[in-house]
C-alpha cells in the first residue's frame, strides 16, 4: 500500500503534501530550526474536498490509527472549527495549518496552563499526600486547587517555586495520554481523587477516551494542548495563596489556591510585577479612602457602599450625564420599586434560574417578597400596564436602580464585587424587524459612555449557550439561534471585531459584553447588551400589529456603566484618583497667601461657582505652602493662590496637576479656560 499524502495549507497560502502521521513541529523544522524553535502549539482546521473526503475513508494507515483518539478529544467542538493543538499531535487529513509562535496572543495562555501542570507537579513531589482540583491559566497568570488539611506556609510557597524550577530544568516533555472513561474513574475513586472523579463525570460521557497529560511521573486529566516540554515554562512566578471552595459552595471542603504567573521572558515578568506595583498605588480602596470619596462599613454589612460627600459628587456627575444621554436617544425615565412579590420572580423565571443569587425571601402581611436583583420584571410591569400598537414601538425605558444580589463571602472587592449596587438599567421593547437597529444604537451609546469617561480601547465578546447544557436556559432552539444570528449582525453591521464566547450567555438569551482597557492594559467588564425573547414570552406581552394581529415584541436589556459602583472603582483606579476636570469632586482650590487676602478668595470663589465650577476655599490660619500641599494630595486639578499682586491685577497664580506653577493670568481668561474644559468633558488641564 503506498504512503497515504495529505495536503497541509500554510497562513501564506503555500501547500505542503506530506505522510499522513506528520505533526506540526516536522513541518516547522522543515520549514526552519529557528521557527520550531519559537512554536508553541498549532492551530489546526479540516480542509475537507471531495478528494481528500473519499481518500480519508478509504485509508486505514497505521498513522491515522494512531491519531483517532485526538479527533475523538474534539469531538464536543465543531469538527470543522479552528483547535489548538499539541505540536506533537499527528495530521491525518487535509489542514490549515497556523505554526503559533511566542508572539501570538494565545501563546501566552498555553505556557501559563502548562506551568500550572509544572506547579501541580512541585506539590506533589514535596506533599504527595495532596489531592487535586483545576489548573487553568487566567487573563493574568494561572492557579491550582489543592486540597491538603494541612495550611501552606509562605515557607511552602518559596520551597513549590524552587521545587518548580528543577521541574523546568528536566525538561520533562508533556505527553498526552487516553484512557477508557470507566478505567479513569476507577483509579481516581482509588486514589481519593473526589475533584477529579468529579471532573471526569462532568467533562465526559460514557464510553468516552479520557484525555489526560505526562510529564514525568506527573499525570493530570486534561483536555491541553500544552507546550512541547517544562523547559518552555522559561520565567515563573508563585504569587499568592488564598482559599476556595470545592464548586463555589461554602457548605464543601475549602481548598487551598495556589497562584502564580509565567511569561516566554524574565524581561516580560518584571514588567507585569512592575505594572501589579502601578497598580497597588492604584488601588481604588486605597485611593477610596486617602480621598475621602467611599467606605463599607462593617456594622451596616459587607458588601455595602456608603458614597461620602466627594464621591457623592462624582457619583451625581456620573448619572446626570447618564440621565441627559438616555432622553436625548429617546428613553423614558423610570423608577421601580427595591422589593416586589416572589410571584413576579416565579414568572420571571429569576426564581428556578437566578435563585443563588438573590436574598432569601422575606415574609410580610400579603405574601413572600423579594430584594430585586435586577430591575427588568419592573420594566416589563410599566410596558403592559396599557396597550400597546407597533407605532408605540420600539418602547425605550431607563433606569439609575438599586438592586441587591448575594454575593458569597470573600468574593467581594471593594467597589468592584458589591451585594448592593445602582444599575444604569434599561430596557428596550421593539419588534423583531427593528431589533438589529437597536443592538447598534445600544453599541454606539457604549463606545460614547466610554470614550466620553476616558477609555480609548475596548474588546468585546459575544456570549452564546451552550447546546448541551440545556438546563441552565430558558427558550426554544430556534429562539437562540435566531437571537444569536441577531447580536452577529449587528457586530458586522458596526465592523467590530469580538470573540465568542460559548456557555456564557445570560439564561434567558445572548449577550454582548464590551470590555474597557484601562491605562495599565487591563481588561474590565462592565457594559453589556442582551437579546432577550424568553420574557416578553413568559409575561405574555403584546402589540398590536400593522395588520391588526397581536404580535409579541422582542426585548433588549443593557447596562453601560454596568453599575455605577464598579464603573467608578474603575475610574479611580484608571485615573489614579486624579480625575478629569469635569469629574473632580473639587475642581479648583483657592489659597490666599495671608488673611488680608481672604476677601479677594471670596470674590474668586464667587465668580467660579457662577460659572459653575466646584470650588473649595482654605482660609485657615496656615502656612501657604501646607495649603497648597493639601489640595496637591487630594489631587485637586486647579490652585489658584492670591496675594497683593493678584488682588491688585484681578488676576490668579495658577498651580495645574502634574504640571507646576504656571505663573500668572488674568481671572476672566483662567475661567474661560476651566469652563471650556469642563463643558468639553476633557480628560487633559
Amino acid at each position: 500500500m503506498s504512503e497515504h499524502q495529505i495536503a497541509v495549507h500554510l497562513p501564506d497560502g503555500a501547500v505542503r503534501h506530506v505522510a499522513a502521521g506528520t505533526t506540526p513541529l516536522q513541518i516547522a523544522e522543515s520549514i526552519s530550526p529557528r521557527l520550531a524553535a519559537v512554536c508553541v502549539v498549532a492551530r489546526i482546521e479540516p480542509v475537507q474536498t471531495t478528494e481528500s473526503a473519499t481518500e480519508s475513508a478509504a485509508t486505514t494507515n497505521a498513522a491515522a490509527a494512531a491519531a483517532s483518539s485526538d479527533a475523538a478529544m474534539y469531538a464536543a467542538s465543531s469538527a470543522t472549527a479552528p483547535r489548538l493543538v499539541d505540536l506533537a499531535t499527528p495530521l491525518t487529513e487535509d489542514m490549515r495549518l497556523t505554526l503559533v509562535t511566542e508572539r501570538d496572543p494565545e501563546a501566552l495562555a498555553v505556557v501559563r496552563h502548562s506551568a500550572a501542570h509544572v506547579m501541580a507537579t512541585a506539590v506533589l513531589e514535596l506533599f504527595p499526600e495532596t489531592k487535586l482540583g483545576h489548573g487553568p491559566a487566567t487573563d493574568s497568570g494561572f492557579f491550582y486547587d489543592f486540597y491538603r488539611e494541612k495550611p501552606f506556609t509562605p515557607d511552602d510557597l518559596a520551597a513549590i517555586e524552587q521545587k518548580m524550577a528543577e521541574v523546568i530544568a528536566r525538561n520533562e516533555p508533556f505527553v498526552r495520554e487516553t484512557r477508557p472513561r470507566a478505567e479513569a474513574l476507577a483509579e481516581f475513586d482509588r486514589e481519593g481523587e473526589f475533584m477529579k472523579t468529579h471532573f471526569v463525570t462532568r467533562f465526559t460521557q460514557p464510553g468516552d477516551e479520557v484525555s489526560f497529560y505526562r510529564n514525568g511521573h506527573f499525570v493530570d486529566f486534561c483536555r491541553g494542548p500544552h507546550v512541547p516540554s517544562t523547559a518552555r515554562v522559561k520565567a515563573v512566578k508563585v504569587t499568592t495563596l488564598a482559599g476556595a471552595y470545592w464548586l463555589g459552595d461554602e457548605k464543601n471542603p475549602q481548598l487551598q489556591r495556589i497562584y502564580g504567573t509565567a511569561f516566554f521572558s524574565q524581561k516580560d515578568l518584571d514588567a507585569h510585577f512592575a505594572r501589579l506595583e502601578e497598580a497597588a498605588k492604584r488601588d481604588h480602596r486605597v485611593l477610596g479612602k486617602q480621598l475621602d470619596l467611599f467606605s463599607i462599613q462593617e456594622v451596616a454589612g459587607s458588601g455595602l457602599i456608603f458614597w461620602h460627600p466627594k464621591g457623592g459628587v462624582i457619583r451625581k456627575v456620573m448619572e446626570d450625564w447618564m440621565r441627559e444621554e438616555c432622553l436625548r436617544r429617546g428613553y423614558s425615565l423610570v423608577y421601580t420599586p427595591h422589593v416586589m412579590r416572589r410571584e413576579l420572580w416565579k414568572i420571571s423565571g429569576h426564581e428556578g434560574f437566578y435563585a443563588g443569587n438573590m436574598y432569601t425571601p422575606m415574609e410580610l402581611d400579603d405574601a413572600e417578597y423579594r430584594l430585586k436583583p435586577m430591575n427588568c420584571p419592573g420594566h416589563i410591569l410599566i410596558y403592559k400596564n396599557s396597550p400597546k400598537s407597533y407605532r408605540d414601538l420600539p418602547v425605550r425605558l431607563a433606569e439609575l436602580g438599586n438592586v441587591y444580589r448575594y454575593e458569597r463571602s470573600g468574593t467581594m472587592h471593594g467597589l468592584l464585587r458589591v451585594r448592593g449596587f445602582t444599575q444604569d438599567d434599561a430596557h428596550i421593547f421593539c419588534t423583531p424587524a427593528q431589533i438589529e437597529d437597536e443592538v447598534v444604537a445600544c453599541i454606539e451609546f457604549a463606545e460614547s459612555v466610554l470614550t466620553t469617561f476616558g477609555f480609548a480601547e475596548f474588546q468585546v465578546e459575544l456570549s452564546t449557550w451552550d447546546e448541551n447544557d440545556r438546563a441552565h436556559y430558558a427558550g426554544s432552539d430556534e429562539n437562540w439561534t435566531l437571537a444569536v444570528s441577531g447580536l452577529r449582525r449587528a457586530l458586522d453591521r458596526k465592523g467590530i471585531v469580538y470573540k465568542t464566547i460559548p456557555g456564557e450567555a445570560a439564561f434567558y438569551g445572548p449577550k454582548i459584553d464590551v470590555k474597557l482597557v484601562d491605562v495599565l492594559g487591563r481588561l474590565w467588564q462592565l457594559s453589556t447588551v442582551q437579546f432577550d425573547f424568553n420574557l416578553p414570552a413568559r409575561f405574555e406581552l403584546e402589540y398590536i400589529g400593522e395588520d391588526g394581529a397581536r404580535h409579541q415584541p422582542v426585548m433588549v436589556h443593557r447596562a453601560l456603566f454596568g453599575s455605577v459602583e464598579r464603573f467608578f472603582g474603575v475610574l479611580i483606579e484608571h485615573y489614579a484618583g486624579a480625575f478629569p476636570l469635569w469629574l473632580a469632586p473639587v475642581q479648583v482650590g483657592l489659597v490666599p497667601i495671608a488673611e488680608r487676602h481672604h476677601d479677594y478668595a471670596r470674590q474668586i470663589q464667587t465668580a467660579l461657582e457662577s460659572a459653575g465650577l466646584r470650588v473649595e476655599l482654605d482660609a485657615r490660619n496656615e502656612k501657604m505652602n501646607a495649603k497648597i500641599r493639601d489640595f496637591a494630595n487630594q489631587k485637586t486639578p486647579y490652585v489658584l493662590v492670591m496675594g497683593d499682586k493678584e488682588a491688585e491685577s484681578q488676576s490668579v497664580s495658577v498651580r495645574t496637576r502634574g504640571k507646576g506653577d504656571q505663573g500668572s493670568i488674568p481671572l476672566t481668561d483662567f475661567l474661560t479656560r476651566a469652563t471650556t474644559l469642563t463643558q468639553t468633558r476633557s480628560v487633559e488641564l
